[in-house]
């Protein structure tokens, strides 16, 4: 490893924040210049105090904020350190959830996203996808192909069909549209299941989601662009409607009973 430099030491981010999350900053930028990559090792802890100044116990606690970030993990024993993580993408969207822990998102919100981005996906997945994919999304959808019978199926239908969404978005080609659209797809379906949105039975949302969805594969497996981007266009259109449906509906319920 190189040696301490003027460099290094003004590299720490003149922000007012703790001392040992500026320094995980710093550490940040310096694993950047340095190129490292997941599963390489970060210096010993007396070569990190003597490359950023800080004291041991700094740096320990520096160590302590980059694992919580996911950015590291520590290992025990003779070959043990910090070694450089890649973070994962539930780690991600968990730090991401927690950012609108109480921020009290509506299905509005989401939709309002949902409505811009999954149609353009769709329109530019038609005709290049892979029948392999074709199949494994119309495996999914037969799995709600019938009205639910109960309250509990009715919460399995909705988490189902939901990841008819996410099999799409692992199909994007594009890493941060991809992960934008799951995230937003994993955010409704913990709203659906958190606020029980599936107890009202709603018969037109699973038979008119099945429709879209059915049409869908289809368009995509012939090329149809445009029909595809139509398709998804108005399947998100009717799942809102129906959605703000069943939130008001659940909304009623609890001002009925609410003493």
């Amino acid at each position: 490893m190189s040696p301490a430099t003027s460099r290094t030491s003004n590299a720490l981010p003149s922000a007012k924040m703790r001392r040992p999350y500026k320094v995980a900053e710093a550490i940040k930028s310096w694993i950047v210049e340095q190129g490292l990559q997941p599963g390489d090792k970060l210096p010993p802890e007396p070569e990190l105090m003597a490359l950023f100044g800080m004291s041991k116990g700094t740096i320990r606690e520096t160590t302590r904020v980059l694992e919580a970030q996911g950015l590291i993990v520590t290992r025990t024993g003779p070959k043990g350190g910090a070694f450089i993580n890649a973070v994962s993408e539930p780690m991600a969207s968990s730090l991401l959830s927690n950012y609108f822990f109480f921020n009290k998102l509506s299905i509005k919100d989401i939709y309002q996203l949902r409505k811009l981005l999954e149609p353009e996906l769709v329109a530019s997945l038609a005709g290049n996808v892979s029948e392999q994919s074709l199949i494994k999304l119309e495996a999914n959808l037969e799995k709600y192909s019938q009205p639910a019978l109960d309250a509990e199926d009715e919460r399995k239908q909705h988490i189902d069909s939901l990841q008819f969404h996410i099999i799409l978005a692992e199909l994007a080609g594009n890493e941060l549209l991809g992960f934008i659209i799951r995230f937003m797809v994993r955010m409704l379906t913990d709203l659906t299941v958190y606020r029980r949105l599936y107890e009202p039975h709603n018969h037109e949302l699973w038979e008119q989601g099945f429709k879209h969805q059915k049409n869908l594969i289809q368009a995509l497996r012939e090329g149809r662009s445009e029909e595809a981007r139509e398709i998804m266009r108005e399947h998100m259109e009717v799942a809102q409607k129906l959605m703000e449906s069943q939130e008001a509906e659940m909304e009623r319920r609890f001002m009925l009973h609410a003493p």
